[in-house]
């Protein structure tokens, strides 16, 4: 059947050696779409981010970009503004029918961590061809704070899927009448459009802004960090904010929106036309998020970037939309339920590593 691959279909291909790992994957790399991906031990240091190209391994490539190459055995910085590269420690050979999707997990986005998929013979980041069969790497760029990494690290995750499993809008829509997608009226426009909530029910916090000049993370250290050290916090009154070129925004979304257990989804941009913005789209949202026990929905984090230009951002405005894809099969087990979440019922939240503001 057609669809996003489920946990249990990725387990099938461990089984079998389409996905084979040194050391070995652990169950819990292993989410209700998706497989999460590790660090190897070493990176090298690039002058610029490329891609090989078609017909070119990543190894043979290396020569043109390498400034050094890193041991990450005993822990790494990776510095704000250098471009890295690390092999993972998974390895793929796909049947054919087969294809997969890369992207950062949550906490990865979150941090302003880039986080790309590269390939032997890639064309594209993240992107992985039918019936793909290599060595996976990942290219690392820290945007607004240097990490310390470890082999091991989850930073970026792999969907993969059989055949086309995209709903158009029709189907889309028809889904929302099925099992509420969002409360009220869905924006269904190449996808289920949302917005940013700059009108908070309670007080006038709308959201943080990574200050320019930091100390570095340890992303093995859970709330170990004062979020004030990183971040601003911001306000607003009126519902509009001004973003800044160049800076590094955590917002989120006024919609609660929901994935039914039978379907999966991807935050992807909404048009470049809307404003001298983006909102990163770093995001698998798995089956089961949002419904939980009160079947409420969760917000969705944004991670915004200013580009040439001041902007101003109003409430309400739409800035994104979420792509739904079909499950080849119900997962075994669902976002939330049995899988620990540090974003479970999120709202305005900053990544794992930080403390509550305030605390």
């Amino acid at each position: 059947m057609n669809g996003v691959l489920p946990d249990s279909e990725i387990r099938s291909l461990i089984a079998n050696g389409a996905i084979s790992a040194q050391p070995p994957i652990t169950d819990a790399q292993i989410q209700p779409a998706s497989l999460d991906l590790r660090l190897g031990n070493r990176a090298w240091r690039l002058r610029a981010s490329f891609l090989p190209g078609s017909d070119n391994r990543v190894q043979d490539r290396l020569s043109d970009f390498e400034m050094h190459q890193m041991d990450l055995s005993n822990g790494a910085v990776l510095e704000k503004g250098c471009v890295y590269l690390v092999p993972l420690a998974e390895r793929l050979s796909l049947p054919k029918g087969l294809s997969a999707v890369a992207n950062a997990k949550s906490s990865t986005g979150r941090l302003d961590l880039l986080t790309r998929l590269i390939t032997d013979n890639g064309t594209e980041f993240d992107r992985l061809p039918d019936g793909y069969d290599g060595p996976l790497y990942a290219e690392i760029c820290p945007r607004s704070f240097s990490v310390l990494v470890r082999p091991g690290m989850r930073l970026n995750q792999l969907r993969l899927r059989s055949g086309h499993a995209v709903l158009d809008d029709d189907e889309l829509r028809h889904l929302h009448a099925a099992s509420p997608l969002v409360e009220g009226h869905a924006l269904i426009d190449q996808g289920l459009g949302f917005s940013v909530d700059l009108r908070p029910e309670q007080g006038e916090l709308v959201g943080y802004r990574a200050k320019p000049h930091s100390g570095v993370v340890d992303l093995d250290r859970i709330g170990a960090y004062d979020p004030r050290d990183f971040w601003d916090a911001l306000h607003s009154s009126d519902g509009r904010l001004i973003l800044d070129p160049g800076a590094f925004y955590i917002l989120v979304s006024r919609e609660s929106v929901a994935i039914p257990a039978d379907y999966a989804a991807e935050m992807a941009p909404y048009l470049a036309m809307v404003g001298e913005f983006r909102v990163h789209y770093a995001g698998f949202f798995d089956p089961g998020f949002g419904i939980g026990a009160t079947g409420a929905g969760a917000r969705g984090v944004l991670e915004v970037r200013c580009h040439e230009a001041p902007f101003a951002l109003e409430h309400g405005q739409v800035v994104g939309r979420l792509v739904y894809e079909r499950m080849a099969q119900r997962p075994e087990r669902l976002y939330g339920q049995e899988i620990a979440s540090n974003y479970q019922g999120q709202g305005l939240k900053l990544a794992k590593q930080f403390s509550a503001y305030g605390d």
